[in-house]
Order: C-alpha cells, then sequence, then structure tokens
C-alpha cells in the first residue's frame, strides 16, 4: 500500500500548488479586464505594473506610445512621470544629510547664499520637502503659463519663479510646492558639485540598475518614449511642449513601469539610506506628506477594508502617473498614462488592490463630458444641458459627473470660438460645484472673452473666495480693477 500513499501525497502536495497557481492566474485576469475596461473608455492608456511580495503579479500595456503611428504601450515604454521625480531629489537630499553635508535644519541660504536673505534664512530644507515652505509655487503663477516653453538656467529660473514673498510663516501651513522641490535640486547641484542629473544617475539610478530612467531632455533620440497626449471629448490632440528645464527636480524625470518596480523593491533595503533615516523620510509632518510621499490610509471598494499606503501621483504636459505601495503586504500598483488621464488613477489602483484581496473592484464610468460634447455637435447647448440633467437624474450612478468633466467641456468650446456656448456649460458646472473654485474661474475666464468684465469679475472675486492661493485669478482681478488710464 505503501505506492498508494505514495500516489496520495504527491496529488496533494500538487494541489497545495496548483490552487494558489490558479488563484494567481484568476486574480491576473481579473486586472486585466478592469484595465481593459478603463482603457475602451479613454480612461487609461499606458503601462501598468502590479506585483507583492512575491514579486510581478501583472505587467502589460494598454494603447499607444505614439498614436500616429499606432506604436504599442509596454512595460518598458518611457514615460515622463511628472511630480514621482520628487522622491527621487529628496532620497538624494537624505543621502547627503547621512552624508553630513547637509542638515534638514539648514536654511536655503545656508547652501544657496546669492538667494533674497529675508526669506531664505527663515525657510528650512525639511520646510522644502515638506511643502510647508510658505514660498509661491510657480505653477500656480499666470506669468509661468506663458513662458514654460523657454529655457532656464538654474539660477536664473530661481531667481525669477521661486523667489516671491511668503504666503505663510513657514512650518505653520501646507501648501503643494513645486518652488520648493525646484530649490533643493539647486541644493543638490551646490553641494554635490554635479548636474542634478548626474547625482541621481550616480546615487540612484546606476545602483539600482534603472537603465530606462533618467532626466528628459527634449531634444535626445530616446528609444521607446511615449508621445504625450491630452484627451479631449472626440478623440486626443497632441500636448503642449514644455521645456524640460521648468519642472526640473520637480517633476523631469522619465522612466518605466519596470524600472520603477526596481525602486520599490530597493526601498524594503537599507542600501540606498540608513534605516533611521529612512524611517524619517517616509514619517508625514502635515496634511499626510512626508518628505516627497504621500502617507496615508486607503479605502477599498468594499468601504470598510482600510490599508496603510505610502504614493506619489505625477501630472505633466501629456502625462499622468501613480505609484502606490502596500509595505505591510509589500504590494505596489504602479500606473504610467500618456493621455493625461490622472483623475482615473487612484481609483483604478484601488479597484486593483480590492482584486488583490477578493473585493469586486468598482467599474468604471462613462464620462459624461463625452456625452455632452457629442450633444453639442449636433445640437444646441440648452438641449446638451438638458440631456446632462436627464442622465444624472436617472443614471447617476453610471457616468462620471465630476467637475472635471464639464470643465474639459467648456475649454474645448472656448478653444473652438464657440464662447456663448462655454459660458452656458461653465455655468452648469457652477450650478453643480457651486464650492468649486475652479469651476468659477473657469467661468469667469469664458464672461472675460465675450467682453463682459462686470460677470468676469464676479466669478473670479468668487474663485479668489474659494481659493485664496489663486495667484492667477488674483492678477485678473487687480487688472480688471484697474481704473482705465485717460487717453494722452
Amino acid at each position: 500500500m505503501n505506492w498508494l500513499k505514495a500516489l496520495f501525497v504527491s496529488a496533494m502536495v500538487a494541489l497545495v500548488w496548483v490552487v494558489p497557481a490558479a488563484e494567481a492566474a484568476s486574480r491576473q485576469q481579473e486586472i486585466d479586464r478592469l484595465l481593459k475596461k478603463y482603457h475602451q473608455l479613454r480612461q487609461f492608456n499606458g503601462a501598468l505594473l502590479v506585483a507583492d511580495a512575491k514579486g510581478v503579479i501583472l505587467k502589460k500595456g494598454y494603447g499607444s506610445a505614439n498614436f500616429e503611428w499606432q506604436v504599442p504601450n509596454t512595460p518598458d515604454t518611457k514615460f515622463r512621470i511628472g511630480s514621482i521625480t520628487k522622491q527621487f531629489t529628496s532620497l538624494v537630499i537624505m543621502q547627503l544629510v547621512a552624508e553630513g553635508k547637509l542638515s534638514l535644519e539648514d536654511k536655503i541660504t545656508t547652501h544657496l547664499p546669492d538667494y533674497r536673505k529675508d526669506t531664505g534664512s527663515r525657510v528650512t530644507i525639511a520646510q522644502l520637502l515638506s511643502h510647508t515652505s510658505g514660498i509661491p509655487s510657480y505653477t500656480s503663477l499666470a506669468v509661468f503659463q506663458t513662458e514654460s516653453r523657454n529655457p532656464f538656467a538654474v539660477a536664473d529660473f530661481v531667481k525669477k519663479f521661486c523667489s516671491g514673498d511668503l504666503e505663510f510663516e513657514p512650518g505653520t501651513k501646507w501648501a503643494y510646492n513645486n518652488s520648493g522641490y525646484y530649490l533643493l535640486g539647486a541644493i543638490i547641484e551646490k553641494v554635490t558639485g554635479q548636474t542634478y542629473a548626474q547625482a541621481l544617475q550616480q546615487r540612484i539610478f546606476d545602483p539600482l540598475g534603472m537603465k530606462n530612467t533618467g532626466y528628459d531632455v527634449s531634444a535626445t533620440v530616446l528609444s521607446k518614449r511615449a508621445s504625450g497626449y491630452e484627451a479631449r471629448p472626440g478623440g486626443y490632440v497632441n500636448a503642449p511642449y514644455l521645456d524640460m528645464t521648468v519642472p526640473y527636480a520637480a517633476g523631469a524625470l522619465y522612466s518605466t513601469a519596470e524600472d520603477l518596480y526596481l525602486w520599490d523593491r530597493a526601498l524594503y533595503l537599507d542600501t540606498l539610506l540608513p534605516a533611521s533615516l529612512k524611517q524619517q523620510w517616509f514619517t508625514p509632518t502635515m496634511n499626510q506628506y512626508a518628505y516627497g510621499w504621500f502617507v496615508r490610509p486607503v479605502t477599498l471598494n468594499d468601504g470598510k477594508t482600510e490599508l496603510d499606503t505610502i504614493s506619489h501621483g505625477g501630472g505633466i504636459n501629456g502625462f499622468s502617473t501613480l505609484i502606490l505601495r502596500v509595505p505591510e503586504r509589500k504590494e505596489v500598483v504602479i500606473l504610467l498614462d500618456n493621455t493625461s488621464g490622472f483623475a482615473s488613477l487612484q481609483e483604478i489602483a484601488v479597484g486593483v488592490l480590492s482584486i488583490l484581496r477578493g473585493i469586486p473592484p468598482q467599474q468604471p464610468r462613462v464620462p459624461i463630458g463625452e456625452v455632452v460634447m457629442a450633444a453639442l455637435e449636433k445640437s444646441s447647448a440648452a438641449e446638451a444641458i438638458a440631456r446632462y440633467r436627464a442622465l444624472k437624474a436617472t443614471q447617476d450612478a453610471e457616468y462620471d459627473f465630476s467637475e472635471r468633466q464639464l470643465t474639459v467641456v467648456g475649454y474645448q468650446l472656448l478653444g473652438a470660438g464657440r464662447v456663448a456656448d462655454a459660458i452656458e456649460i461653465f455655468k452648469l458646472n457652477v450650478e453643480m460645484f457651486p464650492s468649486g473654485a475652479n469651476a468659477y474661474d473657469s467661468l469667469g475666464e469664458a464672461y472675460l472673452a465675450s467682453g463682459n468684465k462686470a460677470l468676469a469679475l464676479v466669478n473670479y472675486r468668487r474663485a479668489l473666495e474659494l481659493d485664496p492661493k489663486n495667484t492667477g485669478a488674483a492678477e485678473v482681478i487687480q487688472r480688471l480693477e484697474e481704473p482705465a488710464k485717460a487717453p494722452r
């Protein structure tokens, strides 16, 4: 009977291996089905990598890296990663702290002596890292929008865009701040004697074997680089050009899903940073933000399961990105999109993590903006708005009625010269989102385009009330309120 016993044992061993393999295959298929649905609804176009403690569960590309040539996205397609860059910037700063070359309590002027003394002597490196410096973020300045195509030397950019009057006392408030990370890049260059790109290459990318990651330079011929696009209700357009000296240490890197997986795995080791400093690097200070990372709980699609996560997203012309880590189980979801689809990335990542725990994921919804735009192409704004209201009343759960939907439609209409229709769409958005500062800002812009300065002023003022940091609205208000100069 020994042979029967041996056969039984062999069968049980095989079963032990088959069941987990079948479960893994099932999870992989369900994740893939979910991503395909998001792609079909034009809410994701890019590369995905999902992994846990055992390794990669799924890595795959969806859609095109280049629409003109229909080149497919793959796990080794290179994407601009936007503000995911910040975690690399912050790591180098922490390495320099470990080497005793700077302190987190050093002031800006300690390392950038040409920086304005009245503010630079009050802001610490720690405050730059944690977005609590009070320095105005250059991406919120209206003048920045007109110069983002121009190349800048680091010192010139710092002087022009990163040296504004403080908006609040350093360390007292939190405000997401690209100027702070630009300044950190300048400090890295001063302390190391290298360019920012060289410092990252030597300290992070080469040691980790991240061969497909680096500082993006538009002029460089870079193999497998994705082109950036912006989604419109009727299709896609090429993203506006951005000179990469502008995002710099706040957002100028490119990478791949596979390389970011190498980065994620390295963060569980102490090879890049001593354990004590790494713990400080991941410890939030204000608004659940640490040094280049958000550290906050995420609720899964069952509405009750909560996970502690470390994450950061990125958004830059034509690209949206997200890396979301669950350290407890060494899970990571990496999403790189080349159609500016940032709004759906967090939702996708939560759906993927839900699948890993056997929770049915939330299914993607149809963008209501596409429905409204299609109606506008065939009929009047009044009929398109009526269609919106009818679907909102009867099929709210099946469509994405977020504020961004009507914003995109309104600007599409403005770009096409349909100013009156744009006003009606923005008015609807204000009605639907009465506390949305951006909704009022957009309506103000449309009224200004129509020549109605009085109503433009009303809406810009409301936008500024709702968001006091909206310097663009403040500049328009100041301009509109200036008395007309008498002719000479």
